[in-house]
């Protein structure tokens, strides 16, 4: 069952070029996806709470408030960090406001519609969120607020991974029209989001003059491709989702959430 933590970072605004000290570009890939999240979080809650009156399970209707609740709070604290972003680089802020822009636009679609983007977009975000919690080299350099945050919001998107996709169950069920519109989403939703997360970083690098930092971009492709190759290794998470019988829990990751606690103590300390 997910839980609702209340949990400020105080970010160092300073810092919010070179927080990874593992790789500038790393820093700057990162921050290209904070763009996303204030908008996307809350575009997740509303295509959920189209549907939350039609849930009547007690414990998905409980997990569906916690569910809200946890996407409140990472769109709070990625407000915060974005506001570094758009301070050190204000092109940043007409980004975030695209994103928001196509939202918008997808809210006028089928309600159906924008619960198969959210439940795509769960499942990219949590196959992500994996990727972070089990390769530790990610932020092993990273200042300890970033890092913390990041932490934090992955083991998150872990804990609730399941519970849009349990209401869309419940509203579309698993028959055929269900299964093309789930993987439709998926589709469209990855073609759309990298065709605007590319354009981002690379806006972005240009900011800070790191477009011809080669030694920066073999950093990149050794996180993304190379050795540690996060965005290699998700190919498979990614694909599984086109199994007709696939659940977010059938990658049984819960172990990863045993170190919550001990994480949520060391924020509330700091």
């Amino acid at each position: 069952m997910p839980t609702l933590r209340n949990l400020r970072f105080n970010l160092d605004p300073q810092k919010i070029a070179t927080w990874n000290k593992g790789s500038i570009h790393l820093s700057q890939f990162m921050n290209s996806l904070s763009l996303f999240f204030p908008v996307g979080e809350r575009f997740f809650i509303d295509s959920v709470r189209n549907y939350r009156d039609t849930v009547s399970d007690s414990e998905l209707k409980k997990a569906v408030s916690a569910f809200i609740g946890q996407e409140a709070m990472h769109g709070r604290e990625h407000d915060e960090y974005n506001g570094a972003l758009f301070d050190r680089i204000p092109a940043t802020r007409k980004m975030e406001a695209f994103v928001a822009g196509l939202l918008r636009q997808v809210q006028r679609l089928p309600k159906s519609w924008q619960l198969s983007a959210t439940i795509a977009l769960e499942h990219f975000t949590a196959i992500l969120a994996d990727a972070l919690l089990t390769e530790p080299r990610i932020l092993e350099d990273a200042d300890i607020r970033y890092s913390r945050l990041w932490l934090w919001h992955a083991l998150e998107e872990t804990e609730h991974k399941a519970v849009a996709y349990d209401v869309w169950v419940g509203v579309m069920g698993k028959g055929p029209y269900a299964y093309l519109l789930r993987t439709g989403g998926l589709l469209v939703a990855s073609v759309v989001f990298w065709s605007i997360a590319v354009p981002f970083y690379l806006r972005v690098i240009f900011h800070e003059k790191q477009l011809t930092n080669l030694k920066g971009w073999g950093q990149l492709f050794q996180y993304a491709f190379g050795g540690i190759g996060v965005l290699r290794k998700l190919a498979g998470p990614w694909m599984d989702y086109f199994r007709p019988s696939f659940h977010p829990w059938d990658h049984d990751n819960r172990a990863l959430l045993a170190q919550i606690d001990t994480l949520e103590k060391e924020i509330e300390a700091a």
